[in-house]
């Protein structure tokens, strides 16, 4: 039964997918990589969600909750805002451009140099960091959701090279043949499974903790009373996500990843118009402001189970001996899903990953098709040899991550932080340049390209040299001079970004200046009216996010 809901549902997506991208032009550039510019609001929600909720949060992020607790909302609540500055003031000035990818725009306002190189880093980074992340954590969590090691009778690192090659074969199929119409059309059909499934176990487990016959509210006093500070939003200053965090690492993080990341927000490069692209932003904000419902309770709960009830420990424990965070949503999901719905849920999982694999990878082939191929290598090239090179830059890419995987993240704990620091090398430097190109209009592309190799140099060093020791059995861990000095890492990324913009207007003050202002020029690539609603409902999911934290700070208190 689970094996047939699974492919039932999988199947349903990838039918419905053709049928409604069926006589779409993938032929050209602008086929391929922008879905013709047709997209409208909410199959633009759809996939920036479905993108962004993949196993890096929702199994990686429950995990950090079942260590953290209701602290790592942050994440998700600050995302929210993110995409309301994405709605109002970057995407407008995106779309003026008509630009397909972020070095694009880079290139118009500072040069070929540093088109260049954050088309490299973008590229690296996707193959290195973001898919093997994610094909990781969903091989282990299906693994525990489906009890794949004794179906198949494999080892666990066997089982999840199996899985990492099964995603990676279906994933690039979308990505390669379908373009990015069809990436964001499965995004949303995968999107309303992965809402429905989600909620879902969240009221299993909560119910779960509760016992049969009570109210899940009793869970959230059960909980409460073992852990008074599960529901803190503001967290503990020995937390990775205190509350000062918020307004250092986090925010930048998040802000770089909802303004400037290609991989997210290439599907609002294919608007329809800047109205449609505005309601799908809006949309997708609402939705991440409530997303602690999906992404962060039943993790809380998780640990409350873990604490209180030694067969579901059992589930959870690891090769050491010890429960390890990132079983724990898998083993909810086994143990509180009938059979039937297992499947199903598997499958929405199975399409999460998908979404943001093949995501990445049309991302990746849209930089290296228009930002290298067609800008350096063969400027002549015909549209349906821009396209082909593409294609096979997403084969090289999602050949490296399925290599890279195990190898990077096998046997490691803490991976959502992990994760985060490990963006955090090309997200600050790069979200630096941005603003400043935005904000001020006489930078030029020497300053940018100084600031991105100081900023490079910068968080490769606070992340990878900066004298920390892992705690083992016979040693005493040390956390080195990031922690010494800056409390958090995440306050280090402040740190850096304050710096980089300080150093390029230093830099413009002495001669590092443009001949002329640069004055951006609409293209007409799209109509730009403002949604008129945007500002209103903009400054009301604002609020929605600032009052959320404030409510569960009183209450837990």
């Amino acid at each position: 039964m689970i094996l047939f809901t699974f492919l039932l549902f999988t199947g349903a997506v990838a039918l419905a997918t053709w049928w409604v991208v069926r006589g779409s032009d993938e032929t050209t550039d602008e086929g391929y990589f922008l879905a013709g510019r047709s997209l409208t609001g909410v199959f633009i929600a759809g996939s920036l969600l479905l993108t962004n909720l993949s196993t890096e949060q929702l199994i990686g992020l429950n995990a950090s909750a079942y260590k953290e607790g209701m602290s790592v909302m942050a994440w998700e609540v600050v995302a929210g805002i993110s995409l309301v500055a994405l709605a109002l003031f970057f995407l407008p000035r995106y779309l003026k451009s008509g630009i397909a990818t972020i070095p694009s725009f880079f290139e118009e306002r500072f040069g070929a140099g540093v088109r260049t190189l954050t088309t490299f880093l973008f590229v690296v980074a996707y193959m290195l960091i973001l898919l093997p992340f994610v094909l990781y954590l969903g091989a282990t969590g299906l693994n525990q959701m489906l009890g794949l090691q004794e179906m198949l009778g494999m080892s666990q690192i066997g089982v999840i090279w199996t899985v990492i090659i099964f995603i990676a074969v279906v994933g690039g199929a979308y990505a390669i043949w379908g373009g990015l119409k069809a990436v964001a059309v499965s995004d949303t059909f995968n999107g309303v499974g992965l809402l429905t499934g989600g909620l879902l176990i969240t009221y299993l487990s909560l119910q779960y903790v509760a016992g049969e016959g009570e109210s899940i509210f009793s869970a959230f006093k059960l909980i409460s009373e073992r852990d008074p500070d599960a529901f803190q939003s503001m967290g503990t200053r020995d937390e990775e996500v205190s509350w000062p965090t918020l307004f250092t690492g986090v925010l930048l993080l998040n802000f770089f990843y909802w303004s400037s990341n290609q991989q997210i927000i290439q599907r609002t490069f294919g608007a329809k118009n800047l109205a449609e692209g505005q309601k799908g932003v809006l949309l997708a904000a609402f939705f991440k402001v409530c997303a602690p419902l999906v992404l962060v309770i039943p993790g809380i709960a998780g640990a409350y189970l873990v604490a209180t009830n030694p067969e579901f420990a059992e589930k959870v424990t690891g090769a050491s001996g010890d429960p390890e965070a990132k079983f724990v949503y898998g083993a909810l999901v086994a143990s509180v899903l009938p059979d039937a719905l297992v499947g199903f849920f598997s499958a929405v999982v199975i399409g999460s990953i998908l979404s943001t694999f093949n995501s990445v990878l049309n991302s990746s082939a849209t930089l290296f098709s228009i930002d290298v191929y067609k800008n350096f290598i063969r400027p002549k090239a015909s549209t349906k040899e821009v396209v082909r090179s593409g294609q096979i830059c997403s084969f090289v890419v999602g050949a490296f991550a399925v290599v890279a995987a195990p190898a990077i993240f096998h046997g490691k704990e803490g991976l959502f932080n992990i994760f985060q620091q490990l963006n955090g090398i090309y997200f600050i430097p790069i979200l630096a340049i941005m603003l400043v190109g935005l904000l001020n209009k006489k930078v030029d592309g020497r300053a940018a390209m100084v600031a991105l190799l100081v900023g490079l140099f910068a968080m490769v060093m606070g992340t990878f040299f900066n004298g920390s020791v892992p705690e083992t059995s016979e040693t005493v861990g040390v956390d080195g001079w990031v922690k010494d000095y800056f409390k958090s890492p995440f306050h280090y990324m402040g740190f850096v970004f304050a710096l980089l913009v300080v150093l390029q207007l230093v830099l413009e003050k002495v001669g590092f200046s443009r001949e002329t202002p640069y004055e951006q020029k609409d293209v007409g690539a799209v109509d730009l009216t403002t949604w008129k609603y945007a500002y209103p409902v903009g400054g009301l999911l604002i609020a929605f996010a600032v009052g959320l934290y404030v409510l569960l700070a009183i209450v837990a208190s």
